[in-house]
């Protein structure tokens, strides 16, 4: 168990949760299960990726995330995660105590679930459920070099048809992160092909607009024109190129400091009426924080400060766009 969730009697988690699920319906998007979404003319819904607080316990964490005005948290359920998948049964429960404890909202997280015949990954999708969790970003895909990638785009539509599956008997949706390099969904046209294949109520994209323009440059918004009715979630964060020992790579940096442009992305995103639960990443230097570091070597007041800075720069340009 988590350091610092042992003072939460079951009793109490018994008592809280069922309150709490009573109160905070399930969301679901362009379903009738989606019942809470915000107006695309008022403010968003914005859930903090707990990796860049895994310095902190559940108590912590959600604290200062009610504190800094996010809604809600994006909780890392999987290796190395705030959660460990093997303990998912103890510790989910105990962190979505806590969240609810602080006000916010228990509805995203991140894993690595893509396997429906693995029972740890489906105890975990299980167990979210159970505690009103809706969405989750799935784990990763490569092409494998002995097969073409047309196969294997057959292969992985069965797949998320199968995860697809479970995740409607389960009240779930889930969502494959677009990440740069060579993954599956990088260049994002590979992508459709794939998801079509699954029920697209229950499993989309989760679009990632810093990685989408790392790949496809000033053609980002005919990638976002063909993957907008598969958004299931967004990822918020943003990077410019650089080099580093002499080589050009993409460097992360704060909100607005960097290439994506949010003003016109946000504007997009009104235009489809993409209204989906959005993950603010900070990627950039924050003393490990944003590798998901135990321990830091910055103030972690430094940490939170960068975060209200990106939130602040995500709601007001929002607002504006």
């Amino acid at each position: 168990m988590k350091k610092g969730s042992s003072e939460f009697s079951r009793r109490e988690f018994v008592k809280l949760s069922a309150s709490a699920l009573v109160a905070t319906p399930l969301i679901r998007i362009s379903n009738p299960f989606y019942e809470n979404a915000t107006s695309l003319n008022d403010d968003v819904e914005v859930h903090i990726f707990s990796k860049h607080l895994q310095f902190l316990d559940y108590n912590g964490m959600s604290e200062v995330a009610a504190q800094l005005g996010f809604d809600g948290i994006d909780l890392t359920v999987r290796p190395k995660g705030h959660v460990l998948p093997e303990r998912v049964k103890d510790d989910l429960p105990q962190a979505a105590l806590a969240m609810r404890k602080f006000g916010l909202k228990t509805r995203t997280m991140t894993t690595n679930v893509l396997d429906v015949t693995n029972k740890e990954q489906i105890l975990v999708l299980e167990t979210a459920s159970n505690l009103g969790f809706t969405h989750y970003r799935t784990g990763w895909l490569d092409y494998p070099i002995d097969r073409t990638i047309a196969e294997s785009q057959t292969i992985f539509g069965q797949q998320f048809k199968n995860v697809a599956r479970l995740n409607k008997q389960l009240g779930l949706i889930g969502g494959y992160q677009n990440h740069a390099g060579n993954h599956v969904g990088a260049p994002i046209w590979d992508l459709p092909p794939i998801l079509k294949e699954a029920d697209e109520a229950h499993m989309g994209c989760q679009y990632d607009i810093r990685h989408a323009v790392v790949e496809g440059g000033s053609s980002w918004e005919l990638g976002l024109r063909l993957i907008q009715p598969f958004i299931k979630s967004i990822v918020i964060k943003d990077f410019k190129w650089g080099t580093v020992d002499g080589k050009w790579q993409p460097i992360n940096t704060p909100l607005g400091e960097g290439m994506v442009d949010f003003p016109r992305y946000f504007s997009l995103l009104k235009k489809y009426g993409i209204n989906v639960p959005i993950s603010l990443h900070l990627e950039y230097d924050l003393g490990g924080a944003e590798h998901g570091a135990a321990e830091l070597t910055i103030k972690k007041e430094e940490v939170f400060r960068y975060m209200k800075k990106d939130l602040a720069f995500l709601r007001e340009t929002w607002h504006n766009a």
